[in-house]
């Protein structure tokens, strides 16, 4: 009679703790279609992940969705545009809102994601209330999705918008007044005006202003900006 792999005499556990240092989706995939034990130790090993970033892998909705929803410790999830084309549409964000770990979110990166707008950011950020560090540099999100973050995310405490230009004064004044633990925002690339930056640093005198280098001076503003 002939004896199995040791691997196979793994219990699920441990196979699990070996195929979550896995990194390649593709290696993932394959070894999920080894064997029934194996599919579930990549579901065992998905569910422990801290971390997924899809950058520089060519995914689409159905594939990322898919993976985030088995992975419910998740925490940071990167789904950066990359030459790849890694690419994800408001139907996507829409499938990642309702999976579990979503509360759980700290950090998230939709940079370069011309694909999405507001409905999908806007549906994925009234569920990620624990978010604390946001990058949605590169798309074209307007102030309703800065409104939804500022009253869905009271931990965030930076942001990037480079190149955002549809975002406004408006948008960004309710943006700073609601997230009071706001350390850093970066605005290069936006069509904000500097007087904008002037008055966000009224309300939060040690907010980081990126790029560093605008002349920034409080001083200079005799008026106080309305408080929205």
């Amino acid at each position: 009679m002939e004896e199995g792999a040791e691997i196979d005499r793994l219990p699920i556990d441990l196979l699990a703790h070996i195929l979550v240092m896995i990194t390649s989706f593709t290696d993932l995939a394959q070894a999920s279609g080894v064997c029934r034990k194996w599919k579930q130790g990549v579901k065992q090993a998905l569910a422990r992940r801290h971390t997924l970033s899809f950058a520089g892998c060519k995914m689409d909705d159905e594939s990322i969705s898919r993976l985030v929803c088995h992975a419910y410790s998740l925490e940071e999830l990167d789904i950066s545009r990359s030459r790849w084309g890694c690419q994800i549409t408001d139907n996507g964000l829409h499938q990642i809102s309702l999976a579990k770990c979503v509360s759980n979110l700290t950090s998230v990166s939709l940079w370069g994601m011309t694909g999405i707008t507001d409905k999908g950011v806007v549906q994925l950020i009234t569920r990620a209330n624990s978010l604390k560090h946001l990058n949605i540099g590169g798309t074209f999100i307007t102030d309703e999705s800065l409104s939804a973050i500022a009253h869905s995310c009271p931990h965030l405490k930076s942001i990037v918008l480079w190149s955002c230009r549809h975002v406004t004064e408006s948008g960004l004044f309710v943006l700073v007044n609601k997230c009071r633990k706001l350390e850093s925002i970066n605005v290069w690339g936006t069509r904000v005006p500097l007087d904008c930056f002037i008055g966000l640093l009224t309300i939060r005198p040690a907010l980081q202003i990126k790029p560093q280098g605008l002349p920034l001076n409080v001083g200079a503003v005799t008026t106080m900006l309305p408080v929205v």
